[in-house]
């Protein structure tokens, strides 16, 4: 139980089989108390329901966690509005009295497409969640970080294309390429008050949302969807695609004592298919 009596706000957690929920299962199990968060409810295409965790998902997710003995709160919040991200920040301190870990791990990975039929609004909304929420979600729970003076973790939910390029996902890789930026330059920032900041980039992985976009990919590529997976797993060296937990596990380690010393790193979790 290695972070006992510590508060983890985990963003985007309340969809069923996604990343975040995995994360905050295992913290949960470290003995972490944890702040779930999701939207709460579906907005046109920006916020589809393959994309976002509903109110009823974001109680499912917790009645799980609190199963097991862990102690949840849920908040809902618009992250392309700073006023909510702050409140989200509140809240944990409102019901815990402090925060230990930011894991910021909404995204938007659906409004795909190609370059040349890009919609403006599209393109903001990806920034908007992917890269500009995690600034300021980072500004406000290092704040909080900062006043307790017991140190923090940040960790931010990258992926491989924060390293590799992905056409038909060009506000997407744009979004995460700048992730790692943020996560090297808020790391020297914050290490003087010991908080360490750190990313990890997965590879695919099957979620729900991930089944949409193994769909929207290989039409896109004009493959079946057996060819398209085929030939991702032929590109991995470790034969198979990534699950939630392999992520989550890497998360764990970030946020225990023995990763006190890492900071500003971007980690791959791709079974070998991104090794740089």
């Amino acid at each position: 139980m290695t972070l006992s009596g510590q508060v983890a706000l985990i963003t985007g957690a309340g969809r069923p089989n996604g990343l975040g929920l995995a994360i905050a299962t295992r913290l949960a199990a470290e003995g972490a108390r944890i702040v779930l968060h999701d939207r709460g409810a579906v907005a046109g295409e920006i916020a589809p329901a393959h994309g976002v965790g509903v109110i009823s998902d974001l109680e499912t997710a917790a009645d799980g966690l609190r199963a097991t003995g862990a102690e949840v709160l849920t908040v809902t919040g618009d992250l392309l509005d700073e006023g909510a991200m702050q409140a989200i920040v509140q809240a944990s301190d409102d019901a815990f009295g402090r925060l230990d870990i930011l894991v910021n791990n909404a995204g938007i990975g659906y409004l795909f497409g190609p370059l040349v039929e890009m919609q403006a609004d599209h393109l903001d909304a990806v920034l908007g969640v992917n890269l500009r929420a995690p600034v300021l979600m980072t500004k406000h729970a290092a704040r909080l970080m900062i006043r307790g003076g017991h140190g923090g973790r940040v960790i931010n939910i990258a992926s491989q294309a924060a390293k590799s390029g992905f056409a038909f996902a060009v506000a997407y890789t744009a979004s995460k390429h700048g992730l790692l930026g943020l996560t090297r330059a808020s790391a020297l920032e914050l290490g003087p008050h010991g908080i360490t900041v750190n990313a990890i980039c997965p590879n695919h992985v099957t979620t729900g949302l991930g089944a949409w976009q193994n769909e929207f990919m290989s039409q896109a590529r004009g493959e079946t969807l057996d060819q398209y997976m085929a030939g991702m797993r032929a590109r991995i060296p470790l034969g198979r695609t990534g699950t939630p937990q392999d992520t989550a596990e890497v998360a764990a380690f970030l946020c225990s004592p023995q990763a006190a010393y890492i900071t500003a790193e971007a980690i791959n979790v791709s079974g070998g298919e991104e090794y740089h």
